[in-house]
């Protein structure tokens, strides 16, 4: 073979490798996705998604089960717009948003199971900015603006909740 044969032959060879390579990435099926969104969050079973949308003109958190499209209820988030940085925990039993009351910012945690609300109070002039829960509830990272700073402040929830577990399995931890 020819030395330009033999050089197109491997470059093809090559390419088709690399095209085996690709993961293929399958979309959803039906049009979940609708509208303005934004900042979305999956648990970690890959089972609920909240995301950001807009709603009658103010940022709202939206939860979402994946198996079936419908959008489930959350009881005491709705009261406190706009929101922002949503996170969900294993099996979105526990859902933390960044919302407002007033004129001033706050992280909250909403128990899905139990209704209970928990409101993370962030001490001075402190902003909240964005979040994380951790994937069983048992903590969350926020991060604040203090004085044109950016700070993180770790909070402890393991003495509030009862844990998230992977396997829908509650661990009871000692409550209020």
């Amino acid at each position: 073979m020819p030395y330009k044969q033999l050089k197109n032959f491997v470059l093809i060879i090559g390419c088709l490798g690399l095209c085996s390579c690709i993961a293929k990435v399958d979309r959803l099926q039906g049009s979940l996705l609708n509208g303005s969104q934004k900042d979305p969050a999956l648990s970690a079973n890959g089972e609920k998604l909240a995301l950001i949308v807009d709603q009658n003109g103010r940022p709202t958190v939206q939860l979402r089960d994946l198996r079936n499209g419908k959008i489930l209820p959350l009881r005491y988030l709705r009261r406190h717009q706009p929101h922002s940085s949503p996170s969900l925990s294993w099996n979105g039993r526990y859902i933390a948003v960044i919302a407002q009351r007033g004129n001033r910012r706050l992280a909250i945690v909403e128990d899905r199971l139990t209704g209970r609300i928990h409101q993370l109070v962030v001490p001075g002039e402190r902003i909240p900015i964005r979040l994380s829960l951790a994937p069983d509830g048992s903590k969350l990272a926020l991060q604040v603006a203090e004085q044109g700073q950016w700070k993180i402040q770790l909070f402890d929830l393991t003495h509030k909740i009862e844990l998230d577990q992977p396997s829908g399995v509650l661990r009871t931890t000692v409550s209020d």
